[in-house]
């Protein structure tokens, strides 16, 4: 039976983060290393092996922190900091929701799209892609989706744009073809501060059900600056956020493509 998730795509994963040329490698290596011999369904093992990668910018804040268990679920994980064993518990904040599905389905055709030009010659054709699409792109029926990949892979073997893809550009990777969405940011993209706050509150309905021999328990709420549904420019009504009461210990937005964070609490 084919596996979930295989090792290759967890590169591909692995290969967006050398955007964040800080990514600590030996430890996010280890940490892997612990959650592949873990009795976890693959599925959980490639999602743990995500949410650690989310994380690799909060180690850089907090490098004392040594992630201990790696596979329970409440809270995300469990930690030493300071002679405290600390519990952690992740989450994303979705910036753009209309955005998701359409995110979600460009990805499974990008992945369509990388299998199809290694099987052709993947020495040849390796590398990262960023791609920029035009704004009437249908992604309604498997038709369209087909055509896309086709455009895809044409415009990769032709070096320039070709049909729904608009713009495109490539940078060096030494294994895989990886093919990603272009990297552009709206100056006036603001993520609401509202929306960080439901987050706290959904988080705090939960936080009775959590392991309660942990000395402390962080919220990490986090923009997947690699995400076109997650990412941000600004947080509108920041001040909003210094209002926020919660039974967690410490609370901290971090975006994971420069590293920024804010402590809330």
């Amino acid at each position: 039976m084919k596996k979930a998730f295989s090792d290759e795509d967890l590169i591909k994963n692995l290969s967006l983060y050398y955007l964040n040329r800080h990514l600590k490698k030996k430890p996010i290596e280890k940490y892997h290393r612990k959650i592949d011999e873990s009795p976890l369904h693959d599925r959980e093992k490639y999602k743990k092996k995500a949410e650690i990668l989310l994380l690799n910018s909060f180690m850089h804040h907090f490098p004392e922190v040594k992630f201990e268990d790696l596979t329970c679920e409440s809270p995300d994980f469990i930690a030493k900091f300071n002679d405290k064993k600390i519990g952690i518990e992740l989450t994303e904040v979705i910036n753009h929701l209309e955005m998701k599905k359409v995110e979600s389905n460009l990805n499974k055709i990008f992945r369509q799209a990388e299998i199809l030009l290694e099987q052709e010659d993947t020495t040849k054709f390796r590398g990262v892609y960023f791609l920029e699409f035009h704004s009437n792109i249908k992604l309604d029926s498997l038709e369209n989706q087909q055509e896309i990949i086709l455009n895809i892979c044409k415009s990769i073997k032709k070096g320039k744009p070709i049909g729904n893809v608009k713009g495109i550009r490539k940078s060096f990777h030494r294994r895989n073809v990886f093919i990603t969405h272009e990297y552009n940011m709206n100056l006036f993209d603001e993520l609401c501060s509202e929306k960080i706050v439901e987050l706290i509150e959904k988080k705090n309905e939960k936080f009775p059900y959590y392991d309660t021999s942990v000395d402390e328990c962080w919220l990490v709420i986090v923009s997947d600056m690699n995400s076109i549904a997650s990412r941000y420019t600004f947080i509108q009504d920041k001040e909003h956020l210094q209002k926020v009461k919660s039974p967690f210990h410490k609370i901290f937005h971090l975006e994971n493509l420069c590293g920024n964070i804010t402590s809330i609490k």
